[in-house]
């Protein structure tokens, strides 16, 4: 509420005059009279309604900080772990550490990123169900989401049997191939505790409830050392695989024992969890467009790598590449807590009812993106130098790192809000907005520009590098011209319906109720405006 005030005391009279009000609530009343007293607390109640979006503000920011904080440290131990498992397959030799890292690069690639991708169903659904208070769809949810991981790990399966013949026709040596097929088989396993674990994840933190995952996580991580430390020296490249999935079955054991404990104390039984066709094609039109939106994501980065060895000067090039990368990886973990966050924030309210919180959701993330894409920008132009020094001593790739990453710092400034945005449309159950904008920023944008930047106009891995900022630019737009012009009421009312559906909206309800009215929300804000009789 913007109030511009003028006051003018009337002498021999106790009367103040408000000679303009800019407010649209109090315009009809520009010469009104009031008391003193009246005035006094009329400012005063106009500086508390000023006030009052700045609060609520900062209860939105402390809200998806609360969550997306474990989550960033929750994955920062993730990529120590995998740090632990390199460093001890280098510790192998130099052909252990070469076929250790395609395998796990193969196994990220074409069996977790499917797996991560599905389980992004889980957002919407939970995160709504949480929002309207049905429990009895939680608990739905993540039984049908474990199944369904469990189900795609099956073929998933199949395909790492064969990964030497699929190395051998894409080129590499035979020597590595074997080892890289010990090492994903090794990794097999991993494919169920996944399918255990990713639910669980996605379960509690739609319900904002993190902390006992970063415990869990960290507890991982304390168990991953020993057991790397032991196993790899009685099995070799097997040992290393092995002590990856056995740490991650006791996160995903700690996990199953709070849910099962502390939420049965919580929340008591809920005997409805029988499912239905119609609640599994609800999951999975929202799972395969997540599935995709994610496999596409990381496949373009994968690409990029590729590329990067058709360059000059291939080698060096590679080399430039996987360490840039790395970092980027970093930063990757607080770009996925973020969108998360964002999801959980705008799904939770969306479920209540309240789409005026469910925007003010969206907008905070939005600008907490930005800001941290800066940051991430500032860090990684910071880091070009010293983060090169880490990883080698060849003054040229030391060089080549240096300008790679200042490509990057731009890039990143752009993949900051870009994953928000992606993590907003999720939260309203809309994947394919994103999986659309990925396709076209990605795919339609960034690879043909990054080739014709990187190889004809011959800059190199720099141009390369650019023609993904391109692309990742014009993917950010799409999703901000979706999210300024979305309709939260509309959003909201569909989101109460899917709650209450089980997790599904049929064609012919939505369309009915296309024009209807939109839910009374569950809570909202009360804009009050000051009144003087």
């Amino acid at each position: 509420m913007s109030v511009c005030v003028y006051v003018q005391i009337k002498k021999g009279t106790a009367c103040t005059r408000i000679h303009h009000i800019s407010s649209p609530s109090l315009a009809p009343f520009p010469n009104y009279y009031l008391s003193r007293t009246s005035a006094i607390e009329f400012a005063l109640h106009s500086g508390l309604a000023m006030a009052k979006p700045i609060s609520a503000v900062a209860a939105e920011v402390r809200a998806q900080r609360g969550i997306a904080l474990p989550l960033i440290a929750m994955n920062l131990t993730w990529f120590a772990k995998l740090a632990v498992s390199t460093a001890f397959l280098g510790r192998l030799g130099d052909l252990e550490l070469a076929a250790g890292t395609l395998g796990y690069s193969f196994a990220n690639v074409t069996g977790f990123a499917v797996l991560t991708g599905l389980c992004g169903a889980m957002e919407p659904i939970c995160g709504q169900a949480h929002g309207a208070r049905n429990v009895a769809l939680l608990r739905r949810t993540l039984l049908m989401a474990t199944l369904m991981l469990l189900a795609a790990s099956v073929p998933i399966a199949l395909l790492w049997a064969r990964v030497d013949a699929v190395l051998l026709r894409l080129g590499q040596q035979p020597d590595i191939a074997a080892a890289a097929r010990a090492y994903v088989l090794g990794l097999l396993p991993d494919l169920a505790v996944t399918s255990l674990l990713s639910p669980l994840r996605a379960y509690l933190s739609s319900q904002e409830v993190t902390l006992p995952t970063l415990v869990a996580a960290a507890l991982g991580l304390a168990l991953h050392i020993p057991l790397t430390v032991r196993l790899s020296a009685r099995m070799g490249i097997r040992g290393v695989a092995a002590a990856v999935w056995l740490s991650d079955l006791a996160v995903a054991a700690m996990l199953a024992a709070y849910v099962a404990a502390y939420e049965l104390i919580l929340r008591g039984r809920v005997r409805d969890t029988d499912t239905t066709t119609t609640s599994w094609l609800a999951l999975l039109r929202l799972a395969l467009p997540c599935c995709l939106n994610t496999c596409l994501e990381w496949w373009s980065y994968e690409i990029l790598v590729l590329l990067t060895g058709r360059l000059p000067d291939a080698r060096r090039m590679v080399a430039v590449v996987a360490v840039t990368l790395n970092l980027d990886y970093l930063l990757f973990a607080g770009m996925l807590s973020l969108s998360v966050s964002a999801s959980v924030r705008v799904s939770n309210e969306l479920g209540a009812g309240d789409a005026a919180l469910a925007r003010r959701a969206a907008r905070v993330s939005v600008a907490g993106g930005a800001v941290a894409g800066v940051a991430g920008g500032l860090l990684m132009l910071a880091a070009r130098r010293p983060w090169a020094r880490l990883y080698t001593r060849s003054p040229e790739v030391r060089d080549g790192v240096a300008r790679a990453m200042e490509v990057m710092a731009a890039l990143e400034v752009v993949n900051f809000p870009l994953n928000v945005c992606g993590g907003i449309v999720r939260g309203t159950a809309r994947p394919l907005l994103g999986m659309y904008a990925v396709v076209a920023g990605f795919y339609v944008v960034a690879l043909p520009v990054g080739v014709a930047l990187g190889f004809k106009a011959r800059l190199g891995l720099e141009g390369l590098l650019a023609g993904f900022l391109v692309g990742a630019a014009a993917s950010l737009a799409v999703l901000v011209a979706v999210i300024v012009r979305m309709d939260w009421a509309a959003e909201a009312d569909k989101a109460r319906r899917r709650a209450a559906g089980g997790g599904a909206i049929r064609d012919r309800d939505e369309d009915s109720n296309k024009h209807a009215a939109p839910a009374a929300p569950l809570s909202s804000d009360c804009n009050c405006n000051a009144a003087v009789c």
